[in-house]
C-alpha cells in the first residue's frame, strides 16, 4: 500500500440547502452548511474533523458519500471525480466507501435480524453467492467482538455498544477501502467509548482501511487521528497534525476549544487560563461578512470584517484561516 497517495481530495465543496421564507413561503434563502470546504485524506491516514454543533461537519461526510447533491465543488475519490455522478454511475464507487453512524439505535433497522442487516451491502453490490455471503456475516461478527451465533438476533437484543459493532460491521461489509465515522460514540456510554475507539484502530491495522472521523471529542480525536481539522460556521479554520495542533493552536477559535479540554490534574487545571467565547454562533443563513469567527473574536480588526481569510500554510504543514496569523 501506498501511504503517500491520495485516497480521498475534496475541493472547495459548498453544500447550500435552499429554506422557503416569508410571507406564504414565498421567498428563498439559503443555509451554508458547508461553505468552500478543502482537504485530502491519504491512504491508511486517520483525518479527524471537529467543531461545535451545527459546523457543518456531519453535512462534509454526507457530500462525501453523495448521500447529498453538493451544490458546488468537486469530491475525487479513488481517481474519480464523483461530484456529478449519476445514480447509477456512482454505485461502482459506493462499494468502496461507507459510513458509521452517530446513532447505533436509529441507524438499525429494528425488522432485520443482525444478518439481514450486515448482508444488506454485498446484496446491493452483488458480491458473492449465498455460502460466501453467510460466511462473511459470520466473520465480521468475529472481527467486530461480537459471537456469529447472534446473527439470527434482533437489534433490540443489543446495548449500544454491541449495535455500533453491527454498524461497524455493516459498515465493512463489502471490503471498504474508506469510513467515514460521524460521531460513531457520541451516543454511548463513556465506558465503552474508548473500546470502539480501539476497535476501529485495530480493523485500520489489519485492513488498511482510511478514515474521516467525525466528532466534537477533542480528546479522543487527538487519540485517533493523524492530522485534524477545525471547522467553524461550515468553513475549515485551522488544519494540521494532531500533535502539532495540540501543541501549537494558531487560529483563536482552535484555543478556546483547547482551553475547554479538562487537564486530570488538579493544580494545572485551576491555574490555568480558559479563553471564554462571547456571543452565540451565527446564523449560517445570513453570516458575518469577512471572517465568520469575527464576531466572537477578541482580537478582531477592521480587516476581519472585509476580507475572507483563506487557508493558508502558516508554518510547514500547518494551514490556518486568519488574518492575525
Amino acid at each position: 500500500m501506498n501511504l503517500a497517495e491520495t485516497l480521498v481530495d475534496v475541493n472547495d465543496l459548498r453544500m447550500h440547502f435552499r429554506i422557503s421564507s416569508g410571507f406564504f413561503k414565498r421567498q428563498s434563502v439559503y443555509l451554508k452548511a458547508v461553505d468552500g470546504v478543502s482537504f485530502s485524506i491519504k491512504r491508511g491516514e486517520t483525518l479527524g474533523l471537529v467543531g461545535e454543533s451545527g459546523c457543518g461537519k456531519t453535512t462534509v461526510g454526507r457530500c462525501i458519500t453523495r448521500l447529498y447533491n453538493i451544490t458546488s465543488g468537486s469530491i475525487v475519490f479513488r481517481g474519480t471525480d464523483i461530484s456529478r455522478l449519476s445514480e447509477r454511475e456512482l454505485a461502482p464507487h459506493r462499494r468502496y466507501m461507507h459510513m458509521i453512524f452517530q446513532d447505533p439505535y436509529a441507524s438499525l433497522n429494528p425488522r432485520m435480524t443482525v444478518s439481514d442487516i450486515i448482508l444488506e451491502p454485498l446484496l446491493a453490490h452483488g458480491v458473492g453467492a449465498k455460502k460466501e455471503r453467510n460466511d462473511r456475516v459470520s466473520e465480521l461478527l468475529e472481527m467486530v467482538g461480537l459471537n456469529s451465533e447472534q446473527a439470527s438476533r434482533f437489534p433490540h437484543e443489543f446495548s449500544g455498544g454491541q449495535r455500533q459493532r453491527i454498524g461497524i460491521a455493516r459498515s465493512l461489509a463489502s471490503e471498504p477501502e474508506f469510513i467515514i465515522a460521524d460521531e460513531p460514540i457520541s451516543a454511548l456510554d463513556v465506558s465503552i467509548q474508548a473500546q470502539v475507539v480501539n476497535l476501529l484502530e485495530e480493523l485500520q491495522d489489519r485492513l488498511g482501511l482510511t478514515y474521516l472521523f467525525i466528532a466534537h471529542d477533542l480528546s479522543m480525536v487527538k487519540h485517533i487521528s493523524d492530522r485534524v481539522g477545525v471547522m467553524y460556521l461550515g468553513r475549515i479554520v485551522e488544519l494540521t497534525d494532531s500533535g502539532e495542533l495540540y501543541r501549537n493552536p494558531l487560529h483563536p477559535y482552535t484555543r478556546a476549544l483547547m482551553s475547554a479540554i479538562p487537564i486530570p490534574d488538579p493544580d494545572l487545571e485551576q491555574s490555568r487560563k480558559r479563553v471564554i467565547l462571547a456571543g452565540d454562533v451565527p446564523s449560517p443563513i445570513d453570516p458575518p461578512s469577512g471572517c465568520s469567527f469575527r464576531t466572537r473574536c477578541a482580537l478582531a480588526q477592521d480587516q476581519c470584517a472585509l476580507e475572507t481569510p483563506e487557508l493558508e500554510e502558516a508554518v510547514s504543514g500547518h494551514f490556518v484561516a486568519c488574518h492575525l496569523v
